[in-house]
């Protein structure tokens, strides 16, 4: 039984059959209410008639041609009586009344009132109907003065109110509605966790395992996705690894290189050769930059923001850079703080580099925070803007080799903005210049 509804299949095939039972069990209770009500008006009707049937009897007879009259009425399944004390003044059943007055006409008193002491008689029909009637009395004014008492069992009175003819769809539409409703919510629960845990992956490739419970085909694609998880994370430290050991095997050559060219009889050649060496150099070192902005195994912290941009503008200013800071938080955020710094620091650089200054401004915008780094270079093409992110892509103006850029400065940003639940864009200003845009989620 266990191993049954450890199935997502089978679970909803329980629930879809209960729906339909309990759907099943709801509308027979309408039926039958609705035949209750049918069946008591028919009643209702019938008693009038016969009642009428008898006063009209009992009025244009004598004495004794009356108590016989009144006799029979036992086969009618309604006992007969004259009385002359102890009638009700208050009806119990005005519907029964208001019945039996329309049959006699107007200018009799009619008043039906709970009673005792009716036989039981056998009827057709179910044992719900059967339970449900009562012993009541009808009491009618007859134009000789006397009251004629009629005790009689009928069926209960339902509700008081009358429903709507369309109640009876509109209430198995609701029905089905909700088990509808149910089950889209038993199928999707898991495709929606699942879904969550892939787009927290794309942010955080060390977001922890998903927990391996639940029906078995939650269950089967819970670990496969932690398969896959461990995979992805395995390849990217491989491929970190294999860059940091080209990084490092290329070091020594390369500065074996460097002394050597530093023999290079013709000074000219020897400075075209240093430079392009150190181009290559800074290309190596930034390669294993973009490899590690992916995959840092710094530690998450909270943060101070406003206490990092202090530094990086600090450190900036020292090395004789036009950096300023405008605007305070106060808030935190939950970041690797070398790597978020890296992502900074190479921002402010780039606005340095090809835009001869960098104008931090930093707000709290709801739950963000959104720092803006605006330089004063001649921007970028509106259709270059995400371009740029694009690895070594460089463009043919301001923004060259002949700057000493490798290209991957902006990717780098980017990655470690996404690595922290953030959002990097570049949008040329109004004002003029190119502003970059860094948003983070912030805490309190």
């Amino acid at each position: 039984m266990k191993i049954f509804f450890g199935s997502v299949a089978n679970r909803i095939f329980i629930t879809l059959l209960m729906g339909i039972l309990i759907t099943i069990v709801a509308m027979r209770g309408v039926a039958v209410y609705e035949n209750y009500e049918s069946k008591a008006d028919t009643e209702e009707l019938q008693i009038a008639k016969r009642i009428k049937m008898f006063v009209f009897a009992s009025e244009e007879l004598n004495a004794n041609e009356r108590e016989h009259v009144l006799a029979l009425s036992d086969n009618v399944d309604i006992e007969l009586s004259l009385v002359k004390k102890n009638v009700p003044v208050v009806n119990d059943n005005p519907s029964l009344a208001s019945t039996i007055q329309e049959e006699l006409g107007n200018g009799r008193s009619v008043i039906v009132a709970r009673e005792t002491g009716c036989k039981q008689r056998t009827r057709r029909g179910s044992h719900f109907l059967a339970s449900a009637r009562e012993c009541q009395a009808a009491y009618i004014g007859l134009k000789t003065g006397d009251v004629l008492k009629a005790k009689f069992r009928v069926l209960r009175p339902g509700l008081q109110w009358t429903p709507h003819p369309s109640a009876p769809l509109s209430f198995f539409l609701l029905l089905v509605a909700g088990l509808a409703y149910l089950v889209a919510r038993m199928t999707t629960r898991p495709i929606r966790h699942l879904a969550n845990a892939a787009g927290e992956l794309g942010r955080d490739i060390d977001r922890p395992s998903l927990d391996e419970r639940g029906p078995t085909e939650v269950r089967q694609a819970a670990i496969a996705f932690n398969a896959m998880q461990a995979r992805i994370k395995q390849q990217i430290q491989h491929r970190t690894n294999i860059l940091a050991a080209i990084t490092h095997d290329l070091q020594t050559p390369l500065t074996r290189l460097r002394l050597r060219l530093e023999k290079v009889g013709d000074g000219e050649l020897r400075e075209k050769l240093v430079q392009d060496l150190g181009v290559m150099q800074s290309m190596v070192r930034e390669g294993l930059d973009l490899a590690r902005s992916a995959d840092s195994s710094e530690p998450m912290q909270k943060l101070d923001i406003d206490s990092l941009l202090d530094s990086v503008c600090a450190d900036a200013v020292d090395a004789n850079q036009d950096a300023t800071l405008e605007g305070r938080t106060g808030a935190s955020v939950m970041a690797q703080p070398n790597t978020l710094r890296r992502c900074l620091t190479n921002l402010v650089d780039n606005a340095i580099k090809y835009g001869h200054h960098a104008r931090l401004q930093v707000a709290r915008e709801e739950n963000e925070i959104v720092i803006r780094i605006r330089d004063a270079g001649p921007g970028v093409p509106a259709d270059h803007l995400e371009a740029v992110f694009v690895p070594f892509f460089r463009l043919e103006t301001s923004r060259s080799r002949n700057t000493g850029g490798t290209g991957l400065g902006l990717t780098i940003a980017r990655n470690i903005a996404e690595n922290h639940r953030g959002r990097l864009l570049l949008r040329n200003h109004p004002d003029g210049g190119l502003e970059a845009i860094l948003r983070f989620p912030a805490r309190s």
